[in-house]
């Protein structure tokens, strides 16, 4: 406990010299307090921190998901759409997803204003790919036609795209994504190397470059696939050959996507014979769209977040009010000792604040180092990305500031207005 001969300043009439010299001192005395009573002080830290932890998690996780929203837009390119086959905001029982032809694609590429390059696409699921004695199953194969990687913005790492003439002659080649790359041929080329996709021979001769995440938590990496011409891919693997399911659009002046998109769905309603009343038997997905629906996801997820660590700090502070309206009833007679000698109820309700002060940014700064912790532990299961920044630090702290300030201003108070007299004597 404080000594009564430490109380020997008051609060009233500071200059900013004189302040200089209390502020240390009023700290000081605050430790001293804070360090008689161990017990409660953990306590109080460790709540607060809870509720700061809560936060950072919170701050940091929904910064990583803007991160990585702001990474798939750009991936995706804001000078181009696709287009499905079927209507994916009706989903009808029944609904035909095949509906896109090579007419679409060659109508688009002739009389579409602005649109440059058209680039048709099927898919094909999980997939076994072998190289000598390795083998390896690759989630996605994609047949396209030439010019695959420029229409994705994708660079290859070596290696070339495929040709009008590797579409026209089904030419068994292809370009292999990083994951299958590297787990077929480790750290060797394998521009030149015959693989085998299923059992049919296919040589590599692009690899595509490393782009490192996947669309969702959970799904697989976008470097988990080849590309192989469409032709090669539907004839091989007895598949559909007058549908597809995607085509990949480009256009020349990114400002005007807008006016593109509705040029594209009055083309494309026009080449389907849909009436005004029918609706699109397609959908057409542009970056403006992907980064509305992911920010609208975010928004989702920080406001349920933000009310549960709102309600981790609220249950921080009331631990904090109680504890310090229990030490006020336990430091009775240091109060009415330190106000005898001549200090303030301002003296007093400083002495509380700091201390509540000193409490929250000591839970602030462990629940920063507990939140970080979890994050990172969170981030390498795949649960979810973090990014730290210095908001995420000055929310937490002012944070801790506001949960003193709110919740010890009270007790503060009280012990502020005890009576000297009634207090060294033990009573109310």
């Amino acid at each position: 406990m404080p000594s009564a001969a430490s109380w020997s300043w008051t609060a009233s009439s500071l200059d900013p010299a004189r302040l200089a010299v209390l502020v240390p001192r009023i700290l000081g005395m605050a430790w001293r307090a804070l360090g008689a009573y161990k017990l409660r002080s953990f306590f109080v830290v460790l709540a607060v921190a809870l509720g700061i932890a809560a936060l950072t998690i919170i701050i940091a996780s929904v910064d990583g998901a803007r991160r990585k929203a702001l990474e798939i837009v750009e991936w995706f390119g804001p000078d181009a759409v696709l287009v499905f086959g079927g209507n994916i905001e009706t989903r009808a029982v029944g609904q035909r997803v095949l509906t896109l032809t090579m007419e679409d694609a060659l109508s688009i590429e002739r009389s579409l204003p602005g649109a440059y390059m058209v680039v048709p696409m099927r898919s094909k699921g999980p997939t076994t790919l072998r190289f000598e004695n390795r083998n390896f199953i690759t989630s996605l194969i994609v047949g396209a036609t030439s010019n695959y990687a420029e229409a994705w913005n994708w660079p290859l790492a070596e290696g070339r795209d495929f040709t009008e003439d590797d579409v026209k002659h089904s030419s068994k080649v292809c370009l292999i994504g990083d994951l299958p790359a590297k787990e077929l041929f480790g750290d060797e080329s394998p521009i030149g190397q015959v693989i085998l996709v299923q059992d049919l021979p296919v040589e590599v001769v692009g690899r595509l470059s490393y782009r490192g995440f996947a669309p969702g938590s959970g799904d697989v990496s976008v470097d988990d696939r080849i590309i192989m011409p469409l032709s090669t891919l539907t004839q091989r693997f007895h598949m559909e050959r007058k549908f597809f399911r995607a085509l990949r659009v480009k256009f020349l002046e990114a400002e005007m996507m807008d006016s593109h998109i509705e040029n594209l769905r009055s083309l494309l309603r026009h080449n389907h014979n849909l009436k005004p009343e029918d609706p699109d038997d397609f959908s057409i997905l542009s970056a403006s769209e992907i980064l509305k629906f992911l920010t609208m996801i975010t928004g989702g997820i920080m406001v349920f977040l933000g009310v549960t660590a709102a309600a981790a700090i609220v249950v921080g502070g009331f631990v904090l009010a109680n504890l310090l309206f229990l030490s006020v009833g336990e430091r009775r007679e240091e109060i009415g000792l330190k106000k005898a000698l001549g200090a303030s109820s301002t003296d007093i309700t400083i002495q509380f604040l700091a201390e509540a002060v000193l409490l929250t940014l000591m839970g602030a700064t462990v629940g920063i180092a507990i939140g970080i912790g979890m994050g990172q532990f969170l981030t390498r299961l795949g649960i979810l990305e973090i990014k730290l920044s210095g908001k995420l630090f000055a929310l937490a702290f002012v944070s801790a500031l506001v949960i003193a300030v709110v919740f010890g201003l009270k007790p503060a108070r009280k012990a502020s207005s005890l009576d000297p007299i009634e207090a060294l004597r033990g009573g109310e």
